[in-house]
């Protein structure tokens, strides 16, 4: 029988449990009320868990199998982040502002403190506010802080320019912002035709946004001079971390000149990835924009004690409720501190070596549209493999019939069937080797056997849809 209860006698001291009116249902106005009996299942506990068990071998994650998709590294996540988080001192902790006293949570303050500190020293910014929910949550919160900026030296701006082979989220965040983009178009050799960029700037510009190195796996030899010419306009550089784990120790976005970094702490700082989040954009800013930084900061008085800044002259305000994903701040906290500077330096020899590798072991088998050293990740085209009807896909489709995730494909969409592979540094040799096998297998069939690949997957426990019929007749309601 469907209950209400009384509220007026919950909660009230004595009672342990809530009283139910009686005759509840005739409460309800019939249209709440069911017809018939819900047809419920009879299923015992034991039948439960086995069906969802089985279920859950089904998946594909980092966990259990390579996932080399490109620009977004499904880094593989140390045990020991997630064992940090689940301490009680912090576990327990009711959400940060406004409603814990900071003397009640240093500890946290301290994580949160200490963790800006170490990502100003890597990316070499001024400070940090790591309340942004995800990377485009931080791409949104740096272009609000580039507005900002120009609004209050009264400057008249409209456009922010955004490279082809910049990250995809970017230019959504730009227009977010009120700006248009103008999207600057790339050379021979992958990088931002910086002809073309020369034209295109001009005092009605805000901005440049860049993913360095680019979604193409190739590093902008010109980002110094682009870097001048963007501040000869009084204009904002911002840098897009989705691709940081490939510098790392080697290189700081703000020693060449850029004014805003975000950080995707899943991207380089091994926490969580994929599902929908939980994630982490944060956000860091030279000089010209730390009087811009959403509120509170986190910051030490000189009796040592944590506090929330709400001080900041020129504030956007706050963009995250309480400060962010913490559990997520402390994975990444617990991941630097591990590694250390030396660890994080092995990080971006390890990633590029790997994905150099992959590019020597594989470019006489795929088109390589850029024949040069890659930073992190390689793009190949499946340009070889069209001519006998086996497109990017349908590579992608047998690469699950052999225990590997697809990488990323048609993505850049500057390179016409791309193949976006990017093995991260946490993969074995012994990996990175059989993924080499399979694909040398793929282009070998492919000549030999296409429909073979064209069917695939075969071992799945759903096979390919008719992707084309699925597009025409689209259904988004079930039948009950």
């Amino acid at each position: 029988m469907n209950t209400i209860f009384d509220k007026s006698v919950t909660g009230r001291k004595g009672f342990n449990i809530e009283t139910p009116i009686k005759d509840a249902e005739k409460l309800l106005d019939k249209k709440f009320k069911r017809l018939k009996d819900a047809e419920l299942p009879q299923v015992s506990e034991l039948d439960v868990i086995r069906h969802f068990t089985n279920l859950s071998r089904l998946n594909f994650s980092v966990d259990t199998h390579f996932y080399p998709l490109g620009s977004c590294t499904m880094k593989y996540n140390p045990k020991i982040n997630e064992k940090v988080s689940i301490l009680p001192g912090f576990s327990n902790l009711h959400p940060i502002t406004p409603y814990v006293d900071y003397h009640l949570c240093q500890g946290a303050l301290e994580v949160i403190y200490n963790l800006s500190y170490l990502l100003c020293e890597i990316t070499g910014m001024k400070k940090m506010t790591t309340q942004p929910y995800a990377g485009a949550h931080g791409e949104l919160t740096g272009i609000l802080l580039m507005a900002a900026y120009h609004k209050a030296r009264g400057n008249k701006r409209k456009y922010v320019i955004v490279p082809e082979s910049a990250h995809g989220t970017n230019p959504a965040s730009a227009a977010m912002a009120g700006y248009s983009v103008i999207s600057i178009p790339v050379n021979s050799r992958g990088e931002m035709d910086i002809d073309i960029f020369k034209e295109k700037m001009t005092e009605e510009v805000a901005g440049i946004m860049m993913t360095v190195p680019s979604t193409l796996g190739v590093f902008e030899n010109n980002i110094k001079e682009i870097i001048e010419i963007v501040h000869k306009y009084d204009a904002i550089a911002y840098y897009d971390g989705a691709n940081l784990n490939a510098i790392l120790g080697k290189l700081r976005p703000g020693d060449v000149g850029f004014d805003i970094v975000h950080i995707n702490l899943h991207k380089t700082f091994g926490t969580p990835h994929g599902g929908g989040g939980p994630g982490s954009g944060v956000v860091g800013v030279s000089d010209r924009l730390c009087d811009f930084l959403p509120v509170p900061l986190v910051e030490r008085n000189n009796k040592g004690i944590y506090y929330l800044d709400f001080s900041v002259k020129n504030t956007i305000g706050q963009v995250a409720s309480f400060y962010g994903n913490f559990a997520v701040l402390l994975k990444a906290y617990a991941y630097i501190i591990m590694l250390g500077k030396e660890g994080l330096i092995d990080i971006t020899e390890k990633a590029v070596l790997n994905a150099n590798y992959i590019m020597k072991k594989l470019k006489n088998y795929y088109h390589l549209p850029f024949d040069r050293t890659c930073m992190h990740e390689v793009v190949f085209t499946a340009k070889n493999q069209i001519k006998n009807g086996v497109h990017a896909v349908d590579i992608a489709k047998y690469l699950i019939d052999n225990n590997i995730h697809p990488p990323t494909i048609y993505f850049p969409l500057v390179v016409e069937e791309a193949i976006m592979i990017e093995p991260t540094e946490t993969e074995s040799k012994q990996t990175i080797d059989n993924f080499v096998d399979v694909m040398i297998d793929i282009a070998n069939l492919a000549e030999k056997e296409p429909e073979k690949i064209k069917n695939s997957p075969f071992n799945t426990v759903i096979s390919r849809p008719d992707e084309t019929k699925a597009a025409r007749e689209i259904k988004l309601t079930c039948d009950m």
